[in-house]
């Protein structure tokens, strides 16, 4: 796998495809890294998601004639819509609901409506994307007659497989990081041992997203010159409210069942030295940038990396970046009564808990790690430290084994939070978990016959795959699809909140102990509770 040389001098330019406003981290690191490498290396970002639809194709010509690259770096970030959010054609949970579950004939019609439109959206932007890539090589063809186009981003390490036939013969799919991969290419060398395959040329190996990447020695980014190669880039400084990327580590330990954050970044976590992480956010704090948020998988991954998180935030408060706020995904479990005084004296208003149930025995089946017990405590440390900002609990129901006496042990410990933090600051954000690729749950899902090896995930346009993939089975799924639906009626600015207290009122509450402790062996009781 040699890419072809060009007699001229490399030309990078990296495009980001449209996706919603977020700081395009993933092509700023990339760039800021190969400037480190190559310093002659003439380099552009150019970022569609600053761009309005109608003018996606016409600009990027523009940029392409302009800069006439040798190289063109695609990164893609959304493929699959199907999430419980609102956002492109509506809100993807509240249309499936209402077309699976919904007894009203109008509301299952609206629900069909609904998602009908979503599906048009998916199909239509999985199409453009690929338009926009064959149609900005063939541009860059025309200035160079070697160009070689790479593929990477989120999107694209989750579904590589899939793209193989969808993107022109000869592109380089990129799964996971890509510096080393770029660099290889840079410098004509092998790059057969990256991460990656040759659509229509050679085959992915298996199991390719689980090998381990490359580390790689993470020095601050430089703005100064990220800011000569990507024009767009005051777009995100414009509203004070944004909140703009910095790495601090990459890497997952954990096994989360449904994750695929652990296999695309991999196991190996590998820390960002504290000092280089200040000086990339004081470089982005003298440009009136105030609101950071921390793109790492998990801010402290496991309780070895505690002392880490207690360097970076002393030296963040020792550079007198005193007037910032932050936010990041958190286990809570590992925070200590320190780091409580320093995550509030840094200025963190917000955070994100994943603990999916809050009964003990479900976060042990779904190999999480967690102990609930102690994520409750350093939440009071947190509470004891002057933390008055808002939390948001990211909730899972019908997880692996879920039944009514689990549901009842997450909402005591739901109302345990609450008690802690104040009902108002206690956001509960209700996913059912999408399925995703090369994850522990898709495996358990071919084992137990839910879905076939042979399918396709990115045909979520079909109503019975997406069904599937929104993890929400049976006998439990209906019901849930009906407290779902009665929360939308009832309060739908507040559905999380809506949704528990629904719960509460037809199944009860357990003692907080019982959702504190998990049994090695659980009896399975009838779901005849459900009926009411």
């Amino acid at each position: 796998m040699m890419t072809p040389q060009s007699a001229d001098l490399p030309r990078v330019l990296y495009v980001r495809l449209p996706c919603n406003p977020i700081f395009p981290i993933g092509v700023v690191y990339l760039a800021d890294h190969l400037h480190k490498q190559f310093p002659q290396l003439e380099q552009r970002i150019f970022d569609l998601g600053a761009v309005p639809p109608l003018d996606y194709g016409a600009a990027l010509d523009r940029c392409i004639d302009e800069f006439r690259p040798t190289l063109l770096v695609f990164s893609w970030r959304d493929i699959q819509i199907f999430a419980p959010v609102g956002g492109r054609g509506g809100n993807p949970l509240q249309n499936a609901f209402e077309f699976f579950y919904a007894r009203n004939p109008f509301l299952k019609a609206r629900g069909a409506m609904g998602g009908l439109r979503m599906a048009t959206t998916y199909l239509a932007e999985l199409w453009r994307n690929q338009g926009l890539i064959k149609r900005g090589l063939k541009r860059a063809k025309r200035h160079h007659d070697n160009v070689t186009v790479v593929v990477g981003g989120g999107a694209v390490s989750v579904f590589y497989e899939q793209l193989n036939k969808r993107l022109p013969k000869g592109t380089i799919i990129s799964v996971g990081e890509g510096e080393t991969l770029l660099e290889r290419l840079l410098r004509g060398q092998d790059f057969s041992d990256q991460r990656c395959y040759i659509a229509g040329e050679t085959t992915p190996r298996q199991r390719l997203i689980h090998e381990e990447p490359e580390p790689i020695e993470k020095s601050a980014c430089n703005y100064g010159y990220i800011e000569q190669i990507w024009p767009e880039f005051d777009y995100y400084l414009q509203d004070q409210d944004f909140y703009i990327g910095v790495q601090t580590k990459r890497g997952c330990p954990h096994n989360c069942c449904y994750c695929v954050y652990t296999v695309v970044e991999g196991k190996q976590v590998r820390i960002n030295p504290a000092d280089e992480v200040v000086a990339e956010m004081r470089q982005l704090y003298d440009r009136g940038v105030r609101n950071f948020w921390f793109t790492d998988a998990q801010f402290i991954p496991a309780r070895r990396f505690m002392q880490d998180a207690e360097e970076l935030l002393q030296k963040i408060l020792d550079a007198g970046m005193k007037d910032i706020h932050w936010a990041a995904y958190i286990r809570a479990d590992n925070i200590t009564p320190k780091l409580a005084d320093l995550m509030v004296a840094t200025g963190m208003n917000y955070f994100e808990i994943g603990i999916t149930s809050g009964s003990q025995e479900l976060v042990r089946k779904m190999r999480m790690g967690y102990n609930l017990r102690t994520v409750l405590q350093n939440c009071k440390d947190l509470k004891a430290a002057g933390f008055n900002d808002l939390v948001s609990v990211n909730y899972s129901f019908n997880v692996i084994d879920e039944r009514p006496e689990t549901i009842r042990q997450t909402l005591a410990y739901h109302r345990a939070l609450e008690e802690v933090f104040g009902r108002d600051k206690v956001e509960p954000a209700i996913f059912f978990i999408g399925l995703q690729p090369h994850t522990h749950l898709e495996e358990y899902a071919f084992e137990k016959n839910i879905l076939k090896r042979d399918y396709n995930p990115l045909d979520i346009h079909l109503p019975w795959v997406s069904k599937k993939l929104l993890w929400n089975p049976e006998p439990l799924g209906s019901f849930f699809g009906e407290v779902c639906l009665e929360a939308w009626q009832r309060n739908p600015d507040d559905f999380g909140r809506e949704v528990m207290d629904i719960l509460e009122e037809r199944l009860g509450r357990a003692p907080l102990e019982e959702a504190l402790s998990a049994p090695i062996q659980e009896e399975k009781r009838p779901l005849a509770s459900l009926s009411a």
